[in-house]
């Protein structure tokens, strides 16, 4: 009941249960006054009927006041409680009220508001702890190739390098270093602009059909140097013209395919692009033949600087930043993206794009 019709039935309360109680009192106090003391002592009768008023008037304000005064300042006992712990940094304190009045509302609103808060409090922490995280890893990344150059500029400077072919050899490992320390720094670049939501996105009417017919002639021809081949595969009956940034979408296909090679442990590479057409999307399966990620692992491989195997670092290098930049590329697109391996057979990394809405062909491939 709201405090409204609480309030209002408790002023019609004090009107009615008094003249209710006078009504009851006189008609008893009567009985007593003719039939007991048949009419006799009027002072008595007349002083019981009155005190019988005044008690009355007494309780029936006394205990409606208190019980409203209750229901409205209990609650407000509680919130202020709770605002008190709030301020002093205690998240913990529940206010959430099973009342239906505008007190309980309120109560539920200001739970609302704690749980939110409880919640932002739980995003910043992990915020922070992955930001300590990220500095620990650009801080490691950035070092390696460093330590390598500087110890081949050393080696220069100390003439161990005595020969062309050997100083040659320094310096192409040097320029290979510095390019990795390029390519590392770029990729931070993007990555935080992507975070900050400071990258804008240049949308263009794009078919994957004919976008991926393109990509997989490209991969075809570098596969087929180590004997592998790439694969496209979808319905030609089907619609696949999306809302996408071309540039930005040949990074995040660029990035999962790369991360697809650097773990290719099979002497016939494969890697299998399959398009399907959702009702409102399209769905994008690029499939490789590799090693697979651990079950374990899997949901954390879009995880800024995780790689699924610490020990080939050096050898398969790469910045652990190209999944997370994929996964934020998508998103941005309105879209979703996710992966699912079997260890020793191959991973598939599914993402999906918003189909145009008029299906009209247009001329830009």
């Amino acid at each position: 009941m709201s405090i409204k019709k609480r309030l209002l039935l408790s002023n019609i309360g004090m009107i009615v249960i008094p003249l209710v109680s006078l009504l009851i009192v006189e008609i008893v106090v009567g009985y007593v006054f003719f039939y007991v003391l048949n009419g006799k002592n009027l002072q008595t009768f007349l002083t019981l009927r009155f005190g019988a008023l005044v008690v009355i008037l007494v309780l029936t304000n006394g205990l409606l006041t208190y019980f409203m005064s209750k229901s409205i300042i209990e609650p407000i006992k509680k919130l202020s409680f709770a605002a008190r712990k709030i301020s002093e940094g205690d998240l913990d304190v529940s206010v959430a009220s099973d009342k239906k009045d505008e007190l309980g509302q309120l109560s539920n609103t200001f739970e609302e508001m704690r749980l939110k808060l409880k919640e932002a409090e739980t995003v910043q922490r992990q915020y922070e702890l992955n930001r300590q995280e990220l500095i620990a890893s650009i801080s490691h990344d950035l070092k390696t190739p460093l330590t390598s150059i500087k110890g081949y500029v050393s080696g220069i400077e100390d003439g161990i390098a005595g020969t062309p072919d050997k100083l040659n050899r320094y310096m192409a490992k040097i320029k290979k270093n510095a390019h990795d320390m390029d390519g590392l720094i770029d990729e931070l670049f993007l990555y935080s602009k992507l975070d900050m939501d400071q990258l804008p996105f240049q949308f263009e009417k794009v078919h994957l059909d004919a976008y991926f017919d393109d990509f997989i002639d490209e991969l075809s021809f570098t596969l087929e140097k180590e004997h592998g081949e790439a694969l496209l595969s979808y319905e030609r009956s089907g619609s696949y013209l999306v809302e996408a940034d071309r540039e930005k979408l040949d990074r995040v296909v660029k990035n999962i395919t790369q991360n697809s090679l650097k773990y290719m442990n099979k002497e016939q590479k494969e890697i299998q692009v399959i398009l399907t057409e959702l009702e409102y999307d399209v769905k994008v399966e690029i499939q490789d033949n590799g090693s697979g990620i651990p079950e374990t692992e899997l949901p954390r491989i879009f995880d800024s600087f995780y790689r699924t195997d610490i020990s080939r670092n050096s050898a398969t290098g790469g910045s652990g930043l190209g999944l997370s930049i994929a996964k934020k590329i998508i998103e941005g697109h309105g879209g979703s993206i996710w992966a699912e391996s079997k260890p020793g057979i191959g991973t598939s990394i599914y993402f999906t794009l918003k189909k145009v809405k008029d299906h009209a062909k247009h001329t830009d491939h």
